[in-house]
């Protein structure tokens, strides 16, 4: 399918290290069978894909830009930095406990790169993430968590990939291999910026594998603004009775398209994720998310947020699949949007398919304007009409806010969107 995506990609590619090469093929096998989504394509009617019919293609060389501190959580622990695809060690620090370990594709040793090669791919279903061949085709580089069994690692593990701006149309492939052993904890965040206005295109895939017992507090955070391009998805698997607490944020840009799935594995696993979008101008943001539930007894609880404003575009499907063996499963979730304007559009659709009959399951989606009873209410206490505004967009999303456990991520994350409903900067003040 877009075999101009991939070409002018793969310059990339041929960096990579030669175990990958088995990769890479099977990548452009697929690839290039592939037809580019259309809006005749169910799962991806609402998108506007032209933002992808250009050139892309890899970083001439390391940018010189810096990495502003203001740009992502500053968090201590270990911090990964990758700028236009390419690692930055100056900019990166690692600080693991025993037992855990961190290993790039790049500096993968032979049982390093059998290990990696046995896990990598086995959470994504190629069939439903439609990118994912081009992901396998222009891997270089990646990284790989592995945690041991019982270890907890307190600080949090931050991945930053951020595209400079200094390259037109540069593009990016991303790739996070996290393994969780049985009794393990962890936290993880990834981090998505883009430090300048030049079109830059992000492909990306985490992978999280948690055995049996495991706990995982995980962060993904879309910074991306204005000509950022990201299609890229989160697969997790769960072990029995493992844990997955998952929060996502996405500011728009041209074209956002995110997939996130979960598949239960083992019985008594649950999974918790939350996650706000805000569109605005003339961007567009799709979340595609699926719950499995395909053994008994394990729970999911799915949140999700929208502010849409301007002129702008936001899709979210949400979908959980009970299988027939997923006996007194719980599963929940909840979809509300907020439209600022009369010109923004949302297309929310709930799904649940269910194949048991001793289950608790629930879901709803609601669309609606600013309530003007409580805009009233506040201007009659003497709140100007943009002050107000700002008070009741906030509130539409604190809740999912507050659901961020990480000290560090909703420190900053409250003052970033504050001041991204403000256009007054002024104003935040009335909500911090």
């Amino acid at each position: 399918m877009g075999s101009s995506l991939q070409s002018s990609m793969l310059s990339r590619a041929e960096g990579a290290p030669a175990w990958l090469s088995d990769v890479q093929a099977r990548g452009r096998a697929v690839w290039d069978k592939t037809p580019m989504p259309t809006r005749r394509t169910e799962a991806w009617k609402y998108n506007n894909l032209k933002p992808l019919q250009t050139t892309f293609s890899a970083a001439t060389g390391p940018a010189s830009v810096s990495l502003p501190a203001a740009s992502y959580p500053e968090l201590a622990g270990t911090t990964l930095v990758f700028i236009d695809g390419l690692y930055r060690e100056d900019l990166s620090q690692v600080s693991l406990p025993e037992g855990a370990r961190l290993v790039r594709f790049a500096d993968a040793d032979a049982p390093d790169s059998t290990a990696i090669l046995e896990r990598l791919g086995t959470a994504v279903n190629h069939d439903r993430h439609l990118f994912a061949p081009l992901n396998d085709a222009t891997l270089a580089d990646g990284v790989q968590v592995t945690i041991d069994k019982g270890v907890v690692v307190g600080d949090p593990i931050q991945v930053i990939w951020a595209t400079s701006g200094e390259f037109e149309n540069v593009g990016v492939t991303q790739r996070l291999l996290f393994e969780m052993s049985p009794n393990s904890q962890a936290t993880l965040v990834e981090t998505f910026v883009n430090l300048g206005s030049a079109a830059a295109f992000t492909n990306g895939i985490s992978e999280l594998l948690l055995q049996d017992n495991a706990q995982l507090n995980h962060y993904r955070l879309h910074l991306e603004e204005e000509e950022g391009l990201h299609v890229g998805g989160v697969h997790a698997v769960l072990g029995s009775h493992a844990t997955l607490n998952s929060f996502h944020l996405a500011l728009g840009s041209l074209l956002k398209r995110i997939d996130v799935t979960v598949q239960h594995e083992g019985e008594g696993a649950h999974c918790e994720i939350n996650g706000i979008y805000l569109p605005r101008g003339d961007e567009q943001i799709d979340y595609h998310t699926c719950i499995e539930h395909a053994v008994p007894h394990c729970t999911s609880s799915e949140t999700f947020r929208g502010i849409v404003a301007d002129s702008s575009r936001a899709v979210f499907n949400g979908r959980i699949h009970i299988h027939p063996d997923a006996q007194k499963t719980f599963a929940e979730l909840s979809n509300k949007n907020l439209l600022t304007s009369h010109k923004a559009e949302v297309y929310t659709k709930p799904e649940l398919e269910i194949y048991a009959d001793d289950v608790q399951c629930a879901h709803g989606a609601t669309v609606a304007q600013m309530d003007a009873t409580a805009l009233h209410y506040l201007r009659t206490r003497g709140v100007p009409a943009a002050e107000a505004e700002v008070m009741l967009s906030y509130g539409f999303i604190n809740e999912v806010v507050e659901t961020v456990r990480c000290d560090g991520v909703r420190d900053f994350l409250k003052p970033l969107l504050a001041h991204r409903f403000a256009r007054n900067p002024n104003l935040t003040r009335h909500i911090l």
